[in-house]
């Protein structure tokens, strides 16, 4: 089944239900959605647009961001979300490897013509509007029969190790992504609302599914980002949202909620749940935001070969303090999903002991059908049905998974693996650190030592020196930093998480410049 039908099956139930705010403004019902996305497609077929075509949304968050996708899906047509803060070359390289024939862009993302593309159309524009006119019967336009294992939506990597690949997600890899929500995230019913906050390109914008099954609200703030204030009051004026977000955008939150002073009671009214993921979220950090504003919180651990399905710890999980092991669950990435099985294996993919540390793999309806125009890539990622992650991480006697980190950001040491999560984990704790990243870098005598980049809180007097004593006193005196930089703020992408590969240039262009100086 196409993933159309989830929009058609509400606008025909209920076309007069509110379905798509601009902040709390109503922009469209459910019928006046299904009306503008046939509409659209009608037109694109009839533009010579064909199933299987694909077609690039580059803009930022917007509602007609949800128009456009299910007009795409309406024609049978393969939807490529690009991040709206890449750089128009980096899209024009995407917009060629995938063929991608025509791009709905905003001005202020693609303020000029790209190149690859047939046509550009600003989704602010008349011609927006023209394309968008609804047709009085959405039903008399043909719906393009799609297949489960045909594409729906091709995601591009972030590529911070070379060029981006296409992971291709079928209707089932979404469909099953939608449905697993209900059971090991968060029920959703018609009254509930999404807020979309963090980039609909990204997983904001895949829960837009589950949403959509429920019919739902879905709502894009004014700012179409994250301004705490904005999303505080639009969550109490229209009722609790629910929203994912990676962990800085939590912390974000959080200390709205402590600096306005709102208790339990005010952060419910506002949020609904929180579903957080995406990055590493630090057991102090958690732990902080439980006790500012409540029980609004669950985990889920996936990627964009496995989207947003692998594992989740539950509300409930989060908020068990009374469980002897309740801290290392917190520190966990939960337990499988329904539809997944989960293992961690050594490199020839053989399942290891409960306990020991290897790469995390994982199976079912939710894993990619595979790597754009990339069979090497594809055959390298996915093994007899089994998805290498490329995270590293062991399995508790309950099925929890804890991830130590990427293997690709394993320090090795004098011969002894650091796990930079576990160095991080201990720096917040220290008093004054508000944010902190751990990386390698290498050194001639012990290969690699480990680097801890450091923002600290406003008016902390904290010093690399009471850092190091702070280690000493947690960990085993391997595993401390050898260096210690403060900075004013960690670098991270539009979606929050750190750029580690940012953090190393910096540190190797800090060593070269002092080398060539001696």
């Amino acid at each position: 089944m196409s993933l159309i039908a989830l929009l058609q099956r509400h606008a025909r139930l209920s076309p007069g239900r509110p379905a798509i705010f601009q902040g709390s403004a109503p922009w469209a019902s459910y019928g006046e959605w299904a009306a503008r996305s046939a509409a659209l497609a009608a037109r694109m077929r009839a533009a010579g647009l064909v199933p299987g075509d694909r077609v690039l949304l580059f803009m930022r968050n917007h509602p007609r961001y949800l128009e456009v996708l299910c007009a795409a899906w309406w024609a049978g047509l393969v939807v490529v979300p690009v991040n709206a803060k890449l750089h128009p070359r980096e899209t024009e390289w995407i917009v060629d490897n995938a063929q991608a024939r025509w791009g709905f862009v905003t001005a202020d993302v693609a303020p000029a013509p790209l190149a690859g593309l047939e046509r550009q159309i600003d989704i602010e524009s008349p011609e927006a509007d023209a394309l968008l006119a609804p047709v009085n019967d959405p039903w008399a336009v043909p719906t393009a029969e799609r297949a489960p294992d045909d594409v729906a939506w091709l995601f591009y990597t972030s590529g911070t190790t070379g060029r981006p690949k296409g992971v291709m997600l079928t209707h089932r890899n979404l469909m099953t992504m939608g449905l697993t929500y209900f059971v090991d995230v968060d029920p959703v019913a018609a009254q509930d609302a999404i807020v979309y906050a963090a980039p609909m390109s990204h997983g904001a914008g895949l829960y837009a599914i589950p949403h959509l099954m429920a019919g739902a609200r879905h709502v894009v703030p004014l700012s179409g980002g994250v301004e705490p204030a904005e999303l505080f009051a639009l969550g109490t004026e229209m009722g609790g949202l629910s929203t994912f977000a990676a962990p800085t955008i939590v912390n974000r939150l959080v200390d709205h909620a402590q600096q306005a002073g709102l208790d339990h009671a005010a952060c419910a009214r506002a949020f609904k749940t929180i579903v957080y993921g995406g990055a590493p979220m630090y057991v102090a950090d958690i732990r902080r935001a439980l006790s500012v504003m409540g029980p609004r919180f669950v985990q889920i651990y996936g990627q964009g070969e496995t989207p947003m399905v692998a594992t989740a710890l539950s509300r409930a999980q989060l908020t068990d303090t009374a469980h002897p092991r309740y801290l290392e669950r917190i520190a966990s990435v939960g337990v499988a999903q329904t539809p997944v099985q989960l293992r961690v294996a050594d490199a020839q993919g053989d399942e290891l002991p409960l306990g020991e540390v290897g790469e995390v793999l994982v199976r079912g309806d939710c894993v990619m059908a595979g790597y754009w125009q990339d069979p090497e890539a594809t055959a390298a990622a996915v093994r007899d049905g089994w998805l290498f992650t490329g995270d590293v991480g062991c399995l508790d006697a309950d099925g929890f998974l804890t991830l130590k980190d990427r293997s690709k950001d394993l320090i090795i040491s004098g011969g002894s693996n650091i796990y930079p999560r576990e160095v991080e984990e201990v720096l917040l704790t220290a008093p004054g650190v508000a944010e902190v990243a751990v990386v390698g870098a290498p050194d001639p005598a012990w290969g690699e030592v480990v680097v801890a980049f450091v923002a600290l809180q406003a008016g902390a007097a904290t010093t690399p020196e009471t850092l190091d004593q702070h280690c000493l006193a947690q960990m085993a005196r391997f595993k401390r930093p050898k260096h210690y930089r403060l900075v004013q703020a960690l670098p991270k992408n539009n979606y929050g998480k750190v750029l580690k590969t940012a953090l190393r240039e910096q540190w190797r262009t800090s060593a070269e410049a002092v080398s060539s100086h001696c």
